[in-house]
């Protein structure tokens, strides 16, 4: 069946690949390049940040090769409200947002799929590595790309109206396959970091936008160790940059166990206690049938992240899951993302986590 497909295209070898492969199965594919930022810059630096003119460009010359329209559209006011001041406002509470997930929910899948569900498309293709199976979420056959924990938060009516050619494909054969296609962004780096930090320097960027904070960091029995410029500026499980005045009493490393933005403290403490054996997880977004009682799956914590078996169960609005061996350094904030095998049953935001610590 051909389907009006808009094809979200950054400006980068996946999603143009994407595009060409949804034209040549016969779809009638129109190109988009999203403008997420105000005051792009001209040039991206390696593989910092994306979205800039040149990223546009690169879209618009691949659109030309693969032969179908090409639009921009500006979405940079709801990108800043939706993505930008929820990172600021998720690290100033003392959670660790994750921006790609938040960009799928708000943006590619609410605001960009909206506007062409209203302009007559069909379906939505992007260059995620991940598989669509009769509505099923499937991890991508490429393991080290795999993008179907940031997908996660889709609900099963918006991935109704996606499309994902890459899922059974890895990220070396699609190289190959731009170069066939003539496609000049076959060798572009990929885009590693937050888009819109482009120089990499988090803390700097929230401290711009939070100002400076000054408070204690406090190791578990309470005694100050040291001062931070701003809670923000720490998740936990960190380990560098703590700026501790003296080192623990055994001499291990410490780590970043606990944020408190209600006293603007930062406690640290050994590996040891960064031990998590449960969590509870909030606004959940189920892809099947929410577990009728303990169902035993698996779980990822973060983007490219270990995978643990556990044990999950619905408790009203909350999801409690039990990990059968302990993780370490589990944020608030972060997705929790639920498998049966390749399969995403659902996710949640983590909102609570209980460990040797608390």
């Amino acid at each position: 069946m051909t389907l009006r497909v808009l094809a979200a295209m950054s400006g980068g070898v996946d999603s143009a690949v994407a595009a060409a492969r949804a034209a040549e199965a016969g779809h009638d594919v129109t190109g988009v390049h999203m403008a997420l930022s105000s005051n792009p810059k001209s040039y991206r630096s390696g593989a910092r940040g994306c979205c800039t003119l040149e990223d546009s460009r690169d879209a618009r010359r691949a659109a030309d090769v693969i032969g179908i329209p090409f639009y921009v559209w500006d979405l940079a006011e709801r990108f800043d409200r939706d993505v930008v001041q929820d990172f600021v406002d998720e690290y100033a509470a003392g959670r660790t947002p994750n921006p790609c997930l938040r960009c799928n929910e708000k943006i590619k899948f609410a605001a960009l799929l909206d506007k062409a569900l209203a302009l007559g498309f069909d379906a939505v293709c992007t260059g995620h590595y991940a598989r669509l199976d009769d509505g099923v979420l499937r991890r991508g056959v490429d393991e080290g790309k795999d993008q179907s924990y940031v997908l996660a938060v889709c609900t099963r009516e918006q991935l109704a109206h996606a499309m994902f050619p890459l899922g059974d494909t890895t990220k070396a054969d699609i190289r190959r396959e731009a170069e066939r296609r003539g496609l000049r962004v076959a060798d572009k780096p990929d885009s590693h970091d937050i888009c819109f930090i482009a120089d990499g320097d988090t803390r700097g960027f929230l401290a711009e936008r939070l100002g400076a904070a000054p408070g204690p960091i406090v190791d578990t029995s309470g005694e100050v160790v040291g001062e931070h410029d701003g809670a923000y500026s720490y998740t936990v499980g960190q380990r560098k940059g703590l700026r501790i005045g003296r080192p623990a009493p055994d001499g291990k490393p410490r780590y970043v166990l606990d944020i408190s933005p209600v006293n603007n403290t930062v406690t640290v403490g050994p590996r040891e206690a960064l031990d998590v054996h449960e969590i509870t997880g909030e606004r959940p977004v189920w892809l099947a049938a929410p577990p009728a009682g303990p169902h035993d799956c698996q779980v990822q914590l973060r983007a490219h992240g270990e995978v643990y078996d556990c044990t999950a169960g619905v408790e009203g609005d909350l999801v409690r899951i039990r990990l059968h061996a302990p993780a370490k350094g589990v944020a608030t904030g972060q997705a929790a993302v639920l498998y049966d095998g390749d399969t995403v049953l659902g996710s949640a935001t983590i909102a609570a986590t209980d460990s040797v610590f608390a």
